[in-house]
């Protein structure tokens, strides 16, 4: 069997990095993901994808990604508590959103 899945979207919200009960490097991040169709009202539907990010990929994403920045994730799905998200393995930086006037 195979649990892979690449995602690409734009962030909803600045990352920001946390600790968990183990004193692991964790940050939950939020895709915004189009669907390349349209829905019956003429408009493109968007789905919101949580990304669980861990160690060194948290640290590096909470440090240098901002809110809208697009992001590739390769990553597992996981359920729990009925609630699918990605557990990633590997996150890429593709575009950074140029109306984007936050700073860290």
């Amino acid at each position: 069997m195979l649990n892979q899945v690449i995602v690409i979207g734009r962030l909803i919200e600045t990352p920001i990095l946390e600790y968990n009960q183990n004193e692991r490097k964790v940050s939950i991040v939020t895709l915004a993901v189009p669907r390349y169709f349209k829905n019956d009202e003429g408009l493109y539907d968007t789905d919101f994808i949580k990304c669980i990010l861990y160690g060194t990929i948290a640290e590096t994403t909470a440090e240098y990604y901002n809110k809208g920045d697009l992001l590739g994730i390769k990553g597992r799905l996981e359920c729990l508590d009925g609630n699918l998200r990605i557990i990633a393995e590997k996150v890429t930086f593709l575009a950074t959103n140029k109306n984007n006037k936050e700073e860290k």
